[in-house]
């Protein structure tokens, strides 16, 4: 199939799987004994994981898309990258052109991979078996798990700071409560995290509206805060930072498109979801600008709390509130993703049957572990915990390079699903082309690197501007495309034209 557009090859794709092939029958079978997957018109438990979406089970609209990056992408966490530019003397306009031109690039490549879903029917990170092996895929895995479990720390901690502006109780306490409601949506699964991420679009389009128009009205920014100067190397430094934070959320894009129609436009796939992400980012990030100009010190929580209350006595207090919610809504779809993630991983090595009960003991695992470290991490390792994800997401630029170059030009859009699942099939346990090209883009980055603890001898050189990201996507992406320039596609094409008569025929009407 095209990897633009649907071609006939699509509806014979999509028409399904309980079981791609024998050897890997176990993966793509559901619990259909115990629990329903999700259905049009009402929201049950996921049955469903890391196995392929069959035709029947298909269901949503394409515009759910954008709300659901809208919200997933409105929180303070965003907000918190619009205050690097005036922090580093940045003027209030140059720092809100720098995150919008920076959002928009980095939310590019995050969307075009919106579009692997519904023409794969599989979630985000079990594609990349097809770049770099069954197990080669391990590679990318390990950063995104850790990245998962990072974000997910900060988000509980985030969480818990703005509840405990107006209700009592211990952070302990708290991170339990706020991390049990995320487990429950995650463990709910697709259709709930899409039910919740779309209403909470209205409310915080609503609250947030009116947070920046007071903010605009009542803020002074005359004298800013971080001096207002111009400076191509703090531009630079903004630029990258919120391109890099867009770019983090392409390890499960299609995580929440695969259940899409496979027959739904490519273009209508992609702008919804480079809509809804790249407009909450350039929205929110230009917010902290904003705030971060007009107020010494800023912290996200009291900074909402102080606008806000400054226009109505307590709505700032509702804003932190509200805030909090879109903060448990992330977490849950954090922990879904990374039960995705660890669930393939594992799969690699031996088979794993996607039941409920994998799917909640894989959801409970991460959020322990979230809940554990959000605990042991005293609050003066926060910033060197932050380097540490930073470089986790340093891990993830090669690879979304080599994911998109393969679907959208080397193999454009054509797979053998069940070759994916299968140890024998024709990506094999390790490929050394997408290993190779990872390995070398991720080597590349490096003298671009900027943490508190390392600069490279590039970064240094460009007083601090870290351009990493851009060197990854141009190396690691062209060397996998010039390294599969003798792939033998004719065969990759008779195995996938025998995968869509297996993933057909499985789905098949009995006495058809």
């Amino acid at each position: 199939m095209d990897a633009t557009r649907p071609s006939r090859a699509a509806p014979a794709a999509a028409r399904s799987a309980t079981a791609p092939a024998t050897a890997v029958r176990a993966v793509s079978t559901p619990d259909t004994a115990s629990v329903a997957g999700p259905r049009p018109g009402g929201v049950a438990i996921e049955s469903r994981s890391i196995d392929y979406v069959p035709a029947r089970e298909r269901h949503g609209k394409v515009w759910h898309q954008g709300p659901f990056w809208f919200t997933g992408n409105f929180v303070l966490t965003t907000m918190v990258t619009g205050f690097i530019g005036p922090a580093l003397g940045l003027g209030l306009g140059w720092s809100i052109l720098a995150v919008v031109l920076g959002a928009c690039f980095g939310t590019f490549f995050m969307a075009f991979h919106a579009n692997q879903g519904p023409r794969m029917g599989l979630p985000q990170m079990i594609q990349s078996r097809a770049q770099f092996g069954i197990r080669g895929a391990i590679v990318p895995f390990v950063a995104v798990v850790f990245v998962y479990v990072g974000f997910n720390v900060f988000n509980v901690v985030l969480a818990t700071q703005g509840l405990q502006t107006v209700l009592p109780g211990g952070s302990t306490l708290w991170y339990a409560v706020l991390i049990a409601i995320a487990i429950v949506l995650a463990v709910v699964g697709h259709d709930l995290l899409h039910l919740v991420q779309r209403w909470l679009t209205y409310v915080l389009i609503a609250v947030f509206g009116v947070l920046s128009i007071g903010a605009i009205v009542n803020l002074d920014v005359s004298t800013p805060a971080g001096g207002g100067g111009m400076s191509w190397t703090a531009f630079l430094v903004v630029f990258s930072g919120a391109a890099g934070y867009q770019i983090s959320y392409a390890v499960y894009v299609s995580d929440y498109s695969r259940y899409l129609p496979a027959d739904v436009p490519a273009r209508k796939v992609i702008w919804w979801t480079y809509a809804g992400a790249a407009g909450s980012a350039a929205w929110l990030m230009s917010l902290g600008a904003l705030l971060a100009s007009a107020l010494p010190d800023p912290d996200a929580i009291a900074a909402v709390r102080q606008v806000g209350n400054d226009i109505v006595p307590g709505f700032g207090t509702f804003a932190v509130l509200v805030s909090a919610l879109a903060l448990i809504s992330i977490m849950a779809v954090n922990a879904y993703g990374a039960m995705l993630t660890t669930t393939s991983a594992l799969d690699a090595f031996r088979p794993v049957r996607p039941t409920v009960r994998v799917r909640v003991i894989g959801i409970v695992a991460i959020e322990a572990i979230v809940f554990v470290v959000a605990i042991v991490l005293p609050e003066d390792y926060l910033g060197s915990f932050n380097d540490f994800i930073l470089m986790m997401l340093y891990g993830l630029i090669p690879w979304t390079a080599v994911n998109l170059v393969d679907f959208y030009l080397v193999r454009r859009g054509h797979y053998a699903v069940t070759s994916i699942f299968d140890p024998r099939g024709i990506y094999g346990r390790w490929s050394w082309r997408g290993l190779t090209a990872y390995a070398v883009g991720f080597a590349a980055m490096i003298p671009f690197f900027k943490t508190s603890f390392f600069t490279g001898p590039v970064a240094d050189a460009l007083d601090g501007a870290d351009l990493s990201f851009v060197v990854g996507l141009l190396v690691g992406g062209a060397l996998y495309a010039w390294l599969c320039r003798d792939l033998d596609l004719t065969a990759e094409r008779a195995a996938e034209r025998a995968s869509e008569a297996e993933l057909e025929g499985a789905d098949a009407p009995s006495g058809a």
